[in-house]
């Protein structure tokens, strides 16, 4: 099949993962999925949650919002509509449980990791292209605990990243950009962690129902996706 974008069903669009790029922030990192540009940055704090405290554990959380002209027409800031919207806090409780699962909690002692995703610019997969550069500013994050002495050990377990996939035009493909994911047949978005390990799967068939053979090519695309940005992670974070 002819993408809209010419790329072959498994291409990536072209990924960047640019560091350091906040000089107060913990951790930074815009990342770039083609026209998908997402600031993600984290802030340490030496304290939890109430709900948390005397737990000897630490926590990590995530907000994600898009800037009014992140799309081709201006939107409202929702803080100033009072209130976020479903999906943008179904977004954020994704992104946080994403890195969160990498994360032993119990060897941060208790302090909180915030990691804000702003998206700068939307071209489809901006929910991906957060987890997948906010588990680098999350451990630059820890970077700075440890050379702080906030921490002895960087408690993180894996990496974690994130692809979108769909079926379009009937054909599997891999990171769908808008114009693929506004009339795929099938969207997915798939949280695998660096050993390849499982960590969430969204898959709705958007028009007709999907087999369980092309959901199985979902999986197989999304796993060669998300050992693509492993490596991108680990070469920048130098791991």
């Amino acid at each position: 099949m002819d993408r809209p974008s010419g790329r072959m069903a498994a291409q990536l669009r072209d990924v960047e993962l640019l560091t350091d790029v906040s000089k107060h922030a913990e951790g930074s990192c815009l990342v770039k999925f083609g026209d998908t540009h997402v600031l993600c940055l984290a802030t340490v704090e030496t304290r939890v949650p109430p709900w948390m405290k005397n737990s000897g554990k630490g926590w990590v959380t995530a907000e994600y919002g898009m800037i009014p002209r992140s799309t081709n027409e201006r939107m409202d800031r929702e803080a100033a509509r009072g209130k976020q919207s479903g999906r943008t806090q179904e977004i954020q409780r994704l992104i946080g449980r994403s890195l969160r699962s990498v994360v032993n909690l119990e060897a941060m002692g208790e302090c909180q990791i915030r990691i804000d995703c702003d998206v700068i610019q939307a071209d489809g997969g901006t929910r991906t292209a957060a987890i997948t550069g906010g588990f680098v500013a999350l451990h630059q994050a820890f970077s700075h605990m440890l050379m702080t002495g906030l921490i002895k050990n960087i408690p993180i377990n894996d990496t974690v990243s994130a692809i979108s996939c769909g079926i379009a035009l009937g054909t599997p493909v891999l990171d769908l950009d808008y114009a693929e994911d506004s009339t795929a047949d099938t969207d997915a978005n798939f949280v695998i962690t660096g050993r390849g390990a499982l960590v969430e799967i969204q898959c709705t068939a958007e028009k007709d129902p999907f087999t369980e053979e092309q959901f199985a090519e979902l999986l197989k695309l999304a796993k060669q996706g998300c050992q693509s940005l492993t490596d991108m992670q680990r070469k920048v974070l130098g791991l």
